[in-house]
């Protein structure tokens, strides 16, 4: 398969093909009325001579032999115009220039039309036939009159105009290619500044981007739309590339325990006892990488799409309550309150549902002020419910709301002492809300954060609201 095309040769051969045929047309139609033209100033020149002879013929009555004379007399200097006349026998009783005329003429042939044309001895001839009356006491009735007329110098002249035409289209066509390559290469200057930035762009200078100045609406689409990709690309990449470096950070710690650990066991003999306490040291740690893994994970699913489809009906207030009393132990222990109030009904997973409001509970639980109150709020309108869990303790800063929900993240210094986590639990409780259709966000102001968690209602709630 050959090199294709290239753009700017694609543009030029079609930009000389148009101005080609474009100037064959208007050479057509030129050559034509040019042709037309002359044909009308030969019958003009045809009708004139006609007339004269008629004229002659009729204003001096004499016999047929003496008009000889007359015409030749009248034709003289006109050695472009041929006569012959013949009698009402067909026998020519006078030429002038007999050689303009073919053999057949000559013989007695009548012209097979009115404006006939031919080539005699290499020149071109267009002549014309007329019987002309004599006038009363001439010999016979009248004669036939054939003229031709010489129309070399016209063609030729024809002939000069359509090989200067063909020229001048060829040469323009060549002129039209050159120049349309020229406007094609200078226009598309954009589109190859475009591919050079292109073909620099890696993983390492995601940050470039396509310049847009001064080039054409079609190529700033174009360019627009790649900077966009580039745009999500280089988001993409900088949020795996910090959750890389955020899962060996966070990893690093638990297997540097477990190495130290083990080291300190292997340095010298120990009793059954010690080696039991070291084993059950290394468990926590174990059971602290594979539920940072199992988080991981799940998260990876949620990006990807391969979570399950929630189909069941969750009453929120059931899963609350439950998720109260499950950490009213934690809650005793941090001397806070748990409080729910409102009920409403969603479409979704039970466990994952019960997992995001885990989530919620527990951060709230670890950042409520000792004494404090931690509220589950319940509320509905007509689409969608909403669980409200807030709680007492330090002001999330503002710059802080908008990273709250990434992956590894702890807002402050203040709150990252009371982080048990991995900074994960936010994340999945938002990919699962996500999942379900709904959205989680936050508000945090004069000491009370509240975290809601936005899902649609169940159909069956929702029909019945209408």
């Amino acid at each position: 398969m050959g090199r294709p095309v290239s753009l700017t040769a694609r543009i030029a051969l079609l930009f000389a093909l148009l101005t080609a045929s474009l100037l064959i047309v208007v050479g057509a139609v030129l050559g034509r009325a040019v042709e037309a033209h002359f044909r009308e100033l030969d019958q003009h020149e045809l009708g004139g001579k006609l007339t004269l002879i008629q004229n002659l013929l009729q204003s001096q009555p004499s016999d047929t032999r003496t008009l000889g004379q007359r015409l030749d007399d009248a034709f003289t200097g006109h050695d472009m115009v041929g006569v012959l006349l013949r009698d009402a026998s067909g026998d020519i009783v006078h030429a002038i220039q007999a050689g303009h005329f073919p053999p057949a003429q000559l013989h007695g042939a009548a012209l097979p039309s009115e404006a006939t044309m031919w080539e005699q001895g290499g020149r071109q001839f267009i002549g014309r036939e007329s019987l002309v009356a004599l006038p009363a006491g001439n010999a016979g009735e009248g004669v036939q009159v054939v003229l031709a007329l010489d129309i070399s110098h016209h063609a030729q002249f024809l002939d000069e105009v359509r090989t200067r035409l063909w020229l001048g289209i060829s040469l323009a066509a060549v002129t039209a290619a050159l120049l349309g390559w020229l406007a094609a290469y200078k226009g598309l200057a954009p589109l190859r500044r475009v591919t050079a930035t292109a073909r620099r762009l890696s993983a390492e200078q995601l940050g470039e981007r396509l310049a847009e100045q001064g080039a054409p609406a079609e190529v700033r689409e174009l360019a627009d739309a790649l900077n966009g990709m580039l745009d999500r690309l280089e988001s993409s990449f900088r949020r795996l590339a910090d959750f890389s470096a955020d899962i060996a950070h966070e990893l690093r710690t638990p297997v540097s325990n477990l190495m130290t650990q083990t080291q300190v066991a292997l340095s010298r003999a120990r009793s059954a006892e010690e080696y039991r306490e070291i084993l059950a040291s290394n468990m926590e740690e174990y059971e602290r990488i594979a539920r940072m893994v199992s988080d991981m994970l799940f998260l990876a699913q949620a990006d990807n799409g391969r979570l399950p489809r929630p189909e069941e009906t969750v009453e929120l207030a059931v899963e609350a309550q439950a998720l109260a009393e499950f950490y009213e132990a934690l809650a005793d222990e941090e001397e806070v309150r748990i409080t729910v109030s409102g009920e409403a009904a969603v479409t979704g997973d039970r466990l994952m549902l019960r997992r995001a409001l885990s989530n919620l509970l527990s951060n709230a639980l670890r950042h409520a002020e000792p004494g404090s109150t931690v509220d589950i709020a319940i509320t509905r309108d007509d689409t969608r419910a909403t669980l409200a869990v807030s709680n007492q303790g330090e002001t999330i800063a503002p710059e802080q709301l908008s990273q709250i929900f990434e992956r590894f993240h702890r807002a402050g210094a203040g709150r990252r002492q009371h982080g048990e986590g991995a900074g994960l639990g936010l994340a999945i409780s938002r990919s699962i809300a996500e999942v379900h259709g709904g959205a989680l966000d936050v508000s945090s102001a004069d000491g009370r954060s509240t975290f809601r968690l936005h899902l649609p209602l169940a159909r069956s709630a929702a029909t019945a609201s209408h």
